[in-house]
């Protein structure tokens, strides 16, 4: 009797042990879930923050480049446009009328003044160095010619091209001669095989005309040359 009592509590004593050791198992193994879940966010957000941050200085150094490069754009443009003045100055015999014309600094000058041919004079204006004036790919900054040709003559040889539409014509008063009405003509340029914007006026007997043939020339044709140009009608 005696021996089956203490088997009998020996077996009590291992199942509450064995019990004991199963209630401590799951929360450990519930803690160490968690601790390896916890590594795992930390992990995953540890990624993310870096991805985000290194995602953040790309954008910062793109923008920075942006603007490093709009600014020396504008510092480009500036130079650009400090260096055109002070304008320099072209001018004709009394005999054309004394025209005037006016440039950026930066550009040069060849002009033909020739009493015995017609053009009468004719000039080629063009940044730093006047390339060939026979050239047929060069677009002159700024042409000029006073011809023996009368205003009505010269506005007649476009009058194809504006039926065509290859032209435009419209009245032009230059600002500083506004008692002189002539043309601006847009597109074809007459007699020479080019497109362009041109003034033409009458001067005297004769007409004179000015014209640019590069597009990325027409701001300062606008702007400088036309405003600043003069002759005695």
């Amino acid at each position: 009797m005696r021996r089956t009592v203490i088997s009998s509590n020996m077996s009590v004593m291992r199942s509450s042990e064995e019990s004991g050791f199963s209630v401590l198992v799951v929360p450990l193994l519930i803690t160490v879930l968690l601790l390896i879940g916890a590594v795992i966010f930390g992990a995953w957000a540890y990624g993310k923050m870096l991805g985000y941050k290194n995602n953040v200085n790309t954008k910062v150094n793109a923008a920075i480049i942006v603007a490093k490069q709009q600014e020396a754009s504008v510092e480009n443009a500036q130079f650009a446009q400090t260096e055109k003045y002070p304008l320099k100055t072209y001018n004709s015999s009394a005999t054309y009328g004394s025209v005037v014309v006016k440039y950026p600094n930066a550009w040069s000058a060849y002009v033909i003044d020739d009493t015995n041919n017609t053009p009468y004079v004719e000039g080629y204006f063009y940044p730093n160095v006047v390339p060939d004036t026979q050239s047929a790919t060069a677009d002159f900054a700024l042409r000029i010619q006073i011809l023996q040709d009368s205003y009505s003559s010269v506005l007649s040889s476009v009058q194809s091209d504006v039926q065509q539409g290859l032209t435009t014509v419209s009245p032009y008063k230059a600002p500083s001669v506004p008692n002189v009405v002539g043309s601006e003509i847009v597109g074809q340029l007459p007699s020479i095989g080019r497109t362009g914007t041109m003034v033409v006026l009458p001067l005297r007997t004769l007409t004179l005309e000015l014209w640019t043939e590069g597009p990325q020339f027409v701001t300062d044709f606008n702007n400088i040359i036309l405003p600043n140009f003069t002759f005695s009608p």
